[in-house]
């Protein structure tokens, strides 16, 4: 017998957590989920190669990230990761390397104080190692040693900007009397 997994549908509970057919048909519990991923634009720029694999200096690394959210359709939700990763040295930048790394979600009956956080800090998180996959195969296609990112923490990133955002909103004087 083929196990079928955990299937509800249409179903509608009430106080005791019974079940029946939600009245029409109609779903109303929240839903979110992954619809695909994509790369929107890769760029790697070697400017100073051949000579750049000749260097023995450590170069210093800089790894920017961005995080944009916006709405496709209705119920469907584009994430939009872009990372940039420098390799610079005293001879000169060895390598860039720039991404865009979009997500459709679709999100069904969910109210916006969840929403967000979803688009923001776990979208994010769900896409981020197909991302850092990607940069690290540019790098090394780019004849570098591929570059493996550190984990990122975007759920405490997110909680850290919402209370940056509390703090600076309550700084700032409500108005003239």
């Amino acid at each position: 017998m083929a196990d079928e997994g955990n299937i509800i549908s249409n179903l509608n509970l009430d106080e005791q957590g019974h079940g029946g057919p939600v009245p029409n048909g109609e779903d109303t519990s929240p839903a979110i989920g992954l619809i695909s991923q994509y790369v929107k634009d890769l760029s790697v720029e070697n400017p100073n190669a051949p000579e750049s694999y000749q260097w023995t200096e450590v170069p210093e690394m800089a790894v920017d990230f961005n995080i944009s959210a916006r709405v496709i359709q209705p119920e469907i939700h584009e994430i939009e990761l872009k990372i940039n990763v420098t390799s610079k040295g005293s001879q000169g930048t060895a390598f860039i390397v720039e991404l865009a790394y979009c997500g459709l979600i679709g999100m069904r009956n969910v109210p916006e104080d969840q929403a967000h956080p979803f688009l923001f800090a776990e979208g994010p998180r769900i896409l981020f190692p197909f991302a850092r996959r990607i940069i690290a195969d540019a790098v090394r296609d780019a004849g570098y040693p591929p570059m493996m990112l550190e984990p990122i923490d975007f759920n405490g990133l997110y909680m850290q900007q919402l209370a940056q955002a509390q703090a600076t909103a309550e700084a700032v004087p409500a108005g003239n009397a």
